[in-house]
């Protein structure tokens, strides 16, 4: 991990999203990784998967860990390990990892939503990602992002399939892990809409100013921490149910 962050920083990003959206479909399970076979569409084929990178990365070193170490990790827990290791050499957080799963999901509340939401200070987008923001039927931008950050956008993303283009989720900071997306978020400049959402629930709403004062980094550090340990063990499967596939992108 370290020479592949060194190498390229910006996979970083692109390594902890590969964990979000494996967890939030049907639990931490590795299949985002799984390749479609006939008659089979796999997840990381489907509309909101295409732009998922690192794929390679992944194979490579689980390739390693197979050789030192047969049969052991599972994809799930590899992939959880992985996106924590992208985050630290990031200059993020460090945190625990429960093998193997032992403990049961907690469930997941507004506070993790807007802590696990500044995982936006890392990578980029595609246009057609936050692309309706700026075009619409009525040619109208969305009222919630700044004019003048709306304008900027524009500029690099000329419509709504515009697929040549990306965009930093946290302009000026993309490739490391920090809290100066929660600055951009609470001056109306988040690229998704589920960056604007987090300015419209007074909870979420409060964290955000809270932590885009750039006082309490070491809260939002132990916050991220401590909901990524939870969100790394939604549907987490166990005994029987489990596999540790020796090539992450096919089944054994």
């Amino acid at each position: 991990m370290v020479k592949i962050i060194a190498a390229v920083p910006s996979l970083a990003g692109p390594l902890l999203r590969l964990h979000f959206h494996d967890c939030f479909v049907n639990g931490c399970d590795a299949s985002v990784l799984l390749e479609s076979t006939e008659g089979n569409v796999a997840e990381k084929d489907a509309k909101p998967n295409k732009s998922l990178r690192g794929f390679g990365s992944v194979e490579r070193v689980k390739a390693k860990l197979e050789a030192a170490c047969p049969g052991v990790v599972s994809c799930a827990d590899f992939l959880t390990l992985m996106s924590r290791d992208a985050v630290v050499l990031a200059k993020g957080p460090n945190w625990p990892v429960a093998l193997a799963g032992i403990f049961a999901s907690k469930g997941l509340n507004l506070k993790d939503l807007v802590v696990l939401s500044g995982a936006h200070t890392l990578g980029t987008a595609h246009c057609p990602s936050y692309a309706d923001r700026l075009y619409n039927s009525t040619g109208l931008v969305d009222p919630s992002l700044d004019s003048e950050y709306a304008h900027k956008l524009r500029l690099k993303c000329k419509s709504l399939d515009d697929q040549s283009m990306l965009s930093e989720m946290d302009p000026g900071s993309y490739k490391t892990f920090d809290t100066s997306y929660y600055g951009h978020v609470a001056k109306r400049r988040g690229l998704f809409r589920s960056d604007a959402a987090l300015l419209t629930d007074d909870t979420t709403r409060d964290y955000v100013q809270r932590v885009a004062t750039g006082k309490f980094d070491a809260e939002f550090f132990n916050d991220f921490s401590e909901s990524m340990i939870k969100m790394g063990n939604v549907g987490v499967l166990t005994g029987a149910e489990r596999e540790i596939r020796k090539k992450c992108h096919v089944l054994n």
